[in-house]
């Protein structure tokens, strides 16, 4: 691994990838990161959230998975309607309703309640449109960045916490990445740099974690899988 001001990067094979993206988890988890009622905070805690379903695993592809993965990631944020799980149809048909309503108030003379019902039918009719042009927006980033941007630039991921680059490389012999991981806070930086010195000089193998097939399991042995580790550790050392 080399270490500079841009971050953590390291040259390899999906395994050191994969690996690399390992130990920088399990050094934020040691920080406390991924808890929400630590000093760090309940942000920090969803952008690790973020980071630890972006990251490489060893099951997936660059190509594929990391792929649709960093496109998602980069993907127009949802609206207001989208939050409150609502589809434009919906919100349509809300507006109608709305604009019923208010037709009836203005029978009854009363014209507060008229304009209330009024202004609230146009706000759910522009909360369709939002929801409308962003899902239709984040259609066009989808298919443009996994067809065209992963061709010219780094597969990347970018929040408050971590940014993160991969890259392939044409050094070497057989399928070779460039993998470099930036920690965006200078002080968790600096924390995370010595923990992952830690690893350096106290593991000797690193068992990369893989997708574990618990049904599979269930069905042959007859048995329930195994419980969680109590940390929610990602990886298992020697």
């Amino acid at each position: 691994m080399e270490e500079s001001i841009s971050g953590f990067k390291v040259r390899g094979d999906w395994g050191d990838v994969v690996e690399h993206g390992e130990r920088i988890t399990r050094a934020l988890r040691k920080a406390g990161v991924h808890d929400p009622d630590h000093d760090y905070g309940a942000s920090f805690a969803r952008a690790f959230e973020e980071w630890d379903e972006w990251r490489p695993k060893a099951h997936e592809t660059l190509e594929r998975d990391v792929s649709e993965k960093t496109a998602d990631q980069a993907s127009v944020e949802e609206g207001k309607g989208e939050r409150a799980g609502k589809e434009p149809d919906e919100d349509i048909k809300t507006a109608g309703e709305k604009l019923s309503e208010s037709y009836e108030h203005l029978e009854k003379d009363d014209a507060d309640a008229a304009v209330d019902d009024w202004k609230e039918s146009i706000d759910y009719v522009a909360r369709a449109a939002d929801s409308a042009s962003r899902k239709a927006l984040r259609r066009v980033e989808d298919t443009v960045y996994q067809n065209v941007m992963t061709q010219l630039a780094p597969y990347y991921f970018d929040n408050e916490l971590i940014s993160a680059n991969i890259q392939q490389s044409t050094r070497g012999e057989g399928e070779q990445f460039i993998f470099e991981v930036n920690v965006n806070d200078d002080v968790l930086k600096e924390d995370v740099s010595g923990q992952l010195s830690e690893f350096e000089d106290a593991i000797d193998r690193w068992h990369v974690e893989v997708e574990k097939d618990t049904e599979a399991a269930e069905a042959i042995e007859g048995a329930e899988p195994p419980p969680e580790p109590a940390d929610n550790s990602k990886s298992t050392t020697n």
